[in-house]
Order: C-alpha cells, then structure tokens, then sequence
C-alpha cells in the first residue's frame, strides 16, 4: 500500500512540474516577440495597422539616423502611445565592415574602425532621443548586423547595465531558464511563407520556448523581405492561437524571463 500511495506521489509531482513548464509563460505554453528592424515606412504603414487590429504588440528597433525614423517622428510617438516598443539599434547602425561581404558598409559608419567609447556613447544617446519618444527609462538593445564585438571587446558589456535584454542574430529558441539576456538569439526572415513562419511556433509550442522573430522589409522596403500577406498569416495564427501564445513586446517578454530565473535561481 505504502508503495503505491509513493508511487501515487511521485507522478503527481511529475504531473504538476510537467503542467507547470507546459504554462511557464505568463501561463501559455510559449513566448512570441515580433520585432522589426530599421525603422522602415512599412512598419508603420504595414505592420503596426495589422498588429493593431489583432491587438497584438510589437518591438521597432530604431537607428536614429535613418529616414524612416527621421522623416516619422510623430508616428513613432503614436505607435508608443498604443502600446508598442521603441527599441535601440544605436544611433548609426554600424556594422564590421572587415567581414566577408560587407563591402556596402560605410567607412563612416564601419563597426570596426569604432572605439568601444564611441560605440557606448552613441547607443546612451539613441535611449535619451528614445526617451523623448515615449518617456521610458527601460529599453531593450538589437546588434546591428548582429555584430557584438569592436576588434575583440563585447562592446554590450560597458552598456549593459542600462538594457533590460539585447536581441542578437543566432537563429535558436530557448526554454525560460536559458536565455541568456546578453544575446537572446532570433530568427531572421527573408521570403519565408507563412507556413513556414508558424512551424516555428508550433515547434516553440512544443518545446515551451521563447521565440523571437527578426523581420526587415515586410511588403517591401528592404532587400531582406517577407510578404505581407505571408507576414499576416503568421499574426492570424498568433491571434488564433492566443490561449496557448503570449505575444508581448521583446521587453516585456524579457523582464519576465528575468524575474523567473530570479526566483528559481
């Protein structure tokens, strides 16, 4: 009797544990941030009016010198207002321009001809003309090109301190206790379809991952692309599919992230 009332414990604990990783986020199975880069027109165009009207919320991660960006300024403001995230992407989105393939870079604007010290001041100036946005204080970082290091420097690590989270480029999806806050990886979309985009969720379903989407162009607007209505397949799904996905901001997403591993530490 004794070793089946054990038994009986046993896998109800293993029952409660299982349910409670299967819900782990916010009480969904998974965790979905939109994110697009660039501060292209047809994110406000495109996207923002489509997320909108599903209720969804998104992450714009903004260079401050492009003219999406420069020539938009009240619209940003707005998609502040109704609920999105304005997120840093420097000031003048420098990219390593010694790598293979990077003969577009500008030397003004090459990644490896920076200082650590330029680099950090010109990601603490994108929060202050962030912050006369939308007033935050608390922000989330993106790689441009998804280089992380000046020569051999983490240049993120003298800014840390003042990021809730930095988005990188690995394309992985991680359970809530591995994410490495530093570098969340992200899947970068170039032309995929709409089915393909929510395999990935459903894979994110599966594994009780974060997932992170890196979109450009969305019906244009960069040479790295996805349809639109490719794009709207995959926010249908996400609204469809809402009692199992929590789609937030990347902030939101990562500041819970932080708390659990806190507590569980």
């Amino acid at each position: 009797m004794k070793k089946i009332t054990v038994l009986s414990l046993l896998l109800l604990t293993h029952t409660l544990t299982f349910s409670q990783n299967s819900t782990v986020w916010n009480g969904k199975k998974c965790a979905v941030a939109l994110t697009y880069d660039d501060a292209l027109l047809v994110h406000l165009d495109n996207v923002i009016p489509v997320m909108d009207s599903f209720g969804l919320k998104g992450t714009f991660y903004l260079s401050g010198y492009f003219p999406g960006f420069v020539n938009n300024i009240p619209r940003w403001r707005a998609a502040a207002v109704h609920g999105h995230e304005l997120a840093n992407h420097t000031l003048f989105h420098p990219c390593d321009g010694d790598r293979p393939g990077r003969e577009w870079v500008k030397p003004a604007n090459d990644l490896s001809k920076y200082t650590v010290q330029r680099m950090t001041d010109e990601i603490r100036m994108t929060n202050i003309l962030l912050k006369t946005l939308d007033g935050q204080s608390t922000r989330t970082f993106a790689y441009p090109c998804g280089d992380t290091k000046i020569g051999d420097v983490d240049y993120f690590k003298t800014v840390e301190g003042d990021f809730v989270a930095a988005r990188g480029t690995k394309s992985e999806m991680k359970p809530i206790t591995e994410i490495n806050f530093a570098d969340i990886g992200s899947y970068a979309i170039n032309g995929q379809t709409g089915e393909q985009l929510i395999e990935l969720v459903k894979k994110a379903q599966e594994t009780n991952s974060l997932l992170v989407f890196l979109f450009h162009g969305v019906g244009g607007g960069h040479s790295l692309n996805v349809a639109l209505a490719e794009h709207n397949k995959l926010v249908r799904y996400l609204k469809q599919h809402e009692s199992d996905i929590w789609v937030a901001p990347f902030i939101e997403v990562a500041q819970y992230a932080k708390t659990h591993q806190s507590k569980h530490k």
